[in-house]
């Protein structure tokens, strides 16, 4: 009987426990006040911008954990792909896209 009990709150526990996100899941605002959405995408996290002129437009891949990503980001606008990498902190964000290893561009976006 004890086995039993000890066994139904545990299983408990699991259900009503959430599983918790990575940091980078969520809304973002960009740089350019769009809003993006980073979400899971098979092993990796993806990046959708929602609103602007490219809304629905995946603009990024990256895989990590715990705040340091690393992918390729998409510029929406020219559809030019670069290396980059992702840090977050809290509720802001350091996006870094690198052409060719030595031009680097650095933007900040806070989680909504």
């Amino acid at each position: 009987m004890l086995r039993k009990t000890i066994l139904a709150a545990s299983t408990a526990i699991l259900i009503a426990t959430p599983a918790l996100a990575d940091p980078i899941e969520g809304n973002w605002r960009t740089a350019s006040g769009e809003t993006a959405a980073i979400g899971k995408c098979g092993g990796a996290y993806c990046i959708v911008l929602k609103t602007g002129k490219h809304a629905g437009k995946r603009i990024g891949r990256v895989t990590g954990n715990n705040g340091s990503y690393k992918g390729k980001l998409t510029d929406p606008a020219d559809d030019k792909t670069y290396s980059g990498s992702a840090k977050v902190k809290g509720a802001s964000m350091s996006m870094t896209g690198c052409a060719l290893l030595v031009f680097c561009k650095t933007q900040q976006w806070a989680k909504k």
